[in-house]
């Protein structure tokens, strides 16, 4: 059986490696070994950074909702809840987007809220006596 060498391919894995660290500091762009376990560690915080970005995206738009209801002198839970009473299913992300872009009707859904958390109240409040 003839010998089989296998230096072809195994530059050829290694260039790969090698352009994936492209722009590394120092060895690590430079070294197969430590670009390889560079390339590897990086794409661990790729992959983790990539979920962390949902979080800050989501606490991005309850910040900004919370200073647009400000002065329309309602907090941003009891917002959500009357969203919910109301039956308006919108994400936070639209809500957010329309309170920066279209204020007049941001505006118009918070009536709606408000007026669904009213009529929540005054049936708390019959109850109450009811009982």
């Amino acid at each position: 059986m003839p010998r089989v060498k296998n230096g072809p391919y195994t530059k050829q894995r290694r260039k790969k490696w090698l352009n994936d660290a492209k722009g590394y500091w120092g060895g690590r762009s430079r070294l197969y070994q430590t670009a390889r376990q560079a390339v590897i560690h990086a794409g661990t915080s790729a992959y983790k950074e990539r979920r962390r970005k949902k979080r800050t995206f989501r606490s991005l738009a309850v910040i900004r909702l919370g200073a647009a209801l400000k002065p329309l002198e309602l907090s941003y839970s009891k917002f959500i809840h009357s969203l919910n009473l109301a039956g308006i299913t919108m994400d936070r992300f639209v809500l957010s987007e329309m309170a920066i872009h279209q204020p007049e009707d941001f505006a118009g859904i918070v009536t709606m809220a408000k007026e669904a958390l009213a009529v929540e109240a005054a049936t708390r409040a019959a109850a109450k006596v009811e009982a």
